[in-house]
């Protein structure tokens, strides 16, 4: 019986060549696109379930609760460690402190510098302890290595980096900035690439104790860094809840002495969390809301159901066609179980070629997802999730697409049938298709409005006003030690005799950037402030460099250490002074420092990404913290000008590696994500429309054979093409319209959520919503069209001689 269903299944697939052809073809995009978007969701959700206890680690974190402000801070400062363990001895806890953009130098031997190594991330002083909590597999040595100062472990990669192999590197000594030898005493396996903590570079914490005391942070209570972590494993049994409520006496206890301006309390991240909330920074390269996978995983549910939809509206079309088959089999003693096992074999067949070519399309697309998702790693397509999920999907499809057809086929009258009279049946099928067509086109509306919101608001970003000029500034990034810091300023003469350099700016930090410090203060001899500002620390030609704009006073002197300060507008608004002059003279305490005249007020620059406010900034100097130089070149001289500057680098800090970006290309890195969401939107919307242009041409299949004696008719009487074309498109131009009305609220409130992560945004204008339903009206004349003029030219004779 199956052998006679399959024969029978594919005859008709090939008697129906292009029912087939646009039913296949429907389906295997829908899938392959579904298919990517699981792949996609499962990575993401993926991020560090490799470790054993994933459920039970978690991370201490800090929030700060002013009047009208709270900051978060995924740090936790340095002495409050050996106070949670005194306090919580129950609980395990292993601390990590990151150190970015650190060189690490292989010397040659040779009484040459070596080779020299930029790690942007992956470096990490750490405690023995941390791997109490956290589980990596050591190739050599153990974690006990990081009890004693100066050694160091590798994970593989960067051992083979480094040197020819992990064998070779164990026992080496590297430099660290030029300055730490480290011994390499231990090899970590490989930290799979979805983690957000990507442990390469791993330093005993005593050695950070032994030659990082110019920090000043091991004993200090009020200063928190994110770079700081201090991750926790529950004991089984013991609730994160109970745990909060320790933390948040332990907070009372240890933090309401030190301010009367702010609630500092701490509390615990689930590790599971981390990479989806966006208040804490993480060491990964991005962080992914729990909002945007939601919203890929309706879309990708979205097209599947859209192609299935497809499938109802060509069988069902093409069931008008294949009323005498069905006929005949039920006078020849077919039954309906039978007729219904026939239309879902066929269903079946239609379903697993899609399933192929899905595959196919899928596998073409994998190597170019890193495009609209955060992935650079090679994915596999056939794992055996993947493979589950296929299968799984293989059955759901055959179902909801075969399903409606069975039932509608097998339940034929055979005398109708036979009688080719099925035009008049199924009027609620009917109107089921019309609901179909109306999801389908709802669908693809709220996709156009979602990618016309997107397209306008990064359009938006690219444009906007950041209060800098941020083109042609390139920015070196190297380290304030004494080495770098006594050759500071003949270096920066030096680049200004280049060419193409038009200022330089010796600094911190950029204007913008997700490097932010922040402090107490107080005002004009005044009680602390109840809010914090954020500290750039730079040389006077930094506004130059950067094109910020002066209002009032001056810009500060040159000077090596603090001595006078330059405020924005936010802090003068915030400090509830409404004339900018009159800030100019007054005094400005950080943190517990003396006491600095403000000399001048700038014009407001974005700090960070427009989906923030901007920070009320203090600008001062400090030679110590030059760790940045910016150079402004020279339109049109930009190639040739950074080798030059790379050139005069290699000449002043030959022992230090070239590090350098261009700032556009930094603040373009802020909104990476949305970018790929952007991109998505386009993809999914052109597939979107796609299918429903083919469920359309399904059912103006339909209806041109259920109405083809009345356009005979009608032709006879003297109808024109116009008018006949016009009775097929009205229909369906009422089905559009009231599909708008339906996805009108709903993609408002979708991109109103997207948008309210920019404190900066376009606002949700009607023409958005306007070009939805034009587009959507044209795009299904256009596909109406050809099938409508095709009807509507047949010989009326043919048409009225059809039973």
């Amino acid at each position: 019986m199956l052998k006679n269903y399959l024969k029978t299944a594919w005859r008709s697939i090939v008697r129906n060549k292009a029912f087939s052809l646009i039913n296949i073809t429907g389906l295997s995009i829908g899938m392959a696109a579904s298919l990517l978007v699981f792949i996609v969701v499962k990575y993401e959700l993926s991020y560090d379930t490799f470790q054993p206890n994933y459920n039970r680690i978690y991370r201490v974190v800090t929030q700060d609760k002013f009047d009208k402000d709270i900051t978060y801070n995924s740090g936790i400062p340095v002495p409050a460690l050996a106070a949670l363990r005194n306090e919580f001895p129950h609980i395990q806890f292993g601390a990590l402190e990151s150190s970015y953009g650190s060189q690490v130098t292989v010397p040659s031997g040779k009484n040459e510098i070596g080779n020299k190594f930029i790690q942007e991330t992956g470096i990490f002083f750490s405690e023995p302890q941390v791997f109490n909590v956290l589980k990596y597999e050591w190739l050599a040595g153990s974690p006990a290595i990081l009890k004693d100062p100066n050694n160091v472990a590798l994970d593989e990669k960067t051992a083979l980096k480094y040197f020819n192999s992990w064998q070779e590197a164990m026992g080496k000594t590297v430099l660290l900035d030029n300055l730490v030898p480290l011994r390499i005493s231990g090899i970590v396996k490989n930290t799979p690439v979805n983690s957000d903590l990507p442990l390469s570079v791993l330093i005993s914490y005593v050695t950070l104790e032994r030659y990082g005391k110019s920090y000043n942070h091991f004993d200090i209570w009020n200063t928190t860094s994110s770079n700081f972590n201090i991750f926790a494993l529950l004991p089984p049994g013991v609730e994160m809840e109970d745990v909060n409520k320790g933390l948040l006496q332990f907070s009372k206890n240890h933090y309401s002495v030190l301010s009367n301006t702010s609630i500092k309390t701490n509390s615990l991240q689930p590790l599971r969390d981390m990479h989806f909330d966006r208040r804490f920074a993480t060491f990964g390269d991005h962080i992914t809301s729990k909002s945007t996978l939601l919203t890929l995983l309706l879309i990708g549910i979205f097209i599947i159901l859209m192609a299935c939809v497809n499938f109802v509206n060509l069988s069902t079309a093409l069931s008008v066609n294949r009323s005498k088959e069905v006929g005949i089999r039920k006078v020849l003693g077919g039954n309906r179980k039978q007729l219904f096992g026939q239309i879902m074999s066929e269903t079946s067949v239609i379903v697993s070629i899609s399933i192929i070519v899905s595959l196919g399309f899928a596998w073409l697309a994998l190597p170019y997802i890193k495009h609209i998702a955060s992935i650079q790693e090679s994915l596999s397509l056939f794992t055996s999730q993947t493979i589950s999920m296929v299968i799984g999907m293989g059955i759901l499809v055959t179902l909801l697409a075969g399903l409606y057809p069975s039932l509608v086929l097998s339940k034929y009258n055979p005398i109708t049938a036979l009688k080719n009279k099925m035009v008049t049946a199924g009027v609620r099928g009917v109107s089921l298709r019309r609901g179909l067509v109306i999801m389908q086109f709802t669908i693809s509306q709220i996709l156009i409005i979602a990618t016309a919101v997107a397209i306008s608001q990064m359009n938006f970003i690219s444009k906007a006003d950041l209060g800098f000029d941020k083109e042609g500034v390139l920015i070196l990034n190297g380290k304030s030690d004494s080495v770098s810091l006594s050759k500071q300023t003949a270096f920066k003469q030096q680049l200004l005799q280049i060419p193409g350099v038009q200022s330089v700016s010796l600094n911190n930090d950029a204007p913008s950037s997700d490097n932010l410090w922040s402090t107490n203060f107080a005002y004009n001899h005044q009680p602390d402030e109840k809010f914090q500002i954020s500290l750039k620390f730079t040389d006077p030609d930094y506004f130059k460099t950067f094109g910020l704009q002066l209002l009032a006073g001056r810009i500060q002197a040159e000077s090596d250490t603090m001595r006078e300060v330059v405020i924005n507008e936010t802090l003068v608004n915030k400090l509830g002074i409404r004339n900018l002059n009159d800030v100019i003279g007054k005094t400005i305490r950080i943190g517990r420092n003396q006491w600095y005249p403000i000399v001048g007020v700038i014009k407001d620059f974005k700090t960070s990404s427009l989906r923030e406010d901007i920070k009320p900034i203090v600008i001062t100097t400090r030679k110590a913290f030059y760790a940045c130089t910016g150079i402004r070149i020279r339109t049109g001289q930009l190639a040739g000008t950074k080798e030059a500057i790379e050139k005069t680098w290699d000449r002043f800090y030959p022992e230090y590696a070239f590090s350098s970006q261009f700032f556009d290309e930094n603040i373009a890195r802020f909104y990476q994500q949305e970018e790929q969401l952007s991109l998505l939107y386009k993809i999914f919307a052109g597939l979107a429309i796609f299918i429903s242009c083919l469920g359309l041409y399904g059912l103006v299949s339909f209806m041109a054979v259920q109405k083809t004696k009345e356009v005979g008719i009608r032709k006879v009487l003297g109808a024109s093409v116009t008018s006949l074309l016009q009775l097929f498109s009205k229909e369906f131009t009422v089905l559009i319209i009231i599909s708008f009305f339906i996805s009108v609220p709903v993609a408002w409130y979708m991109m109103h959520n997207w948008l309210n992560n920019f404190v900066y945004r376009v606002p949700l204008s009607i023409w958005f919503f306007v070009s939805a339903i034009v587009g959507s009206v044209a795009i299904a004349w256009i596909t109406v069209g050809y099938k409508a003029i095709k009807a509507a030219l047949a010989n009326p004779v043919k048409a009225l001689r059809s039973e």
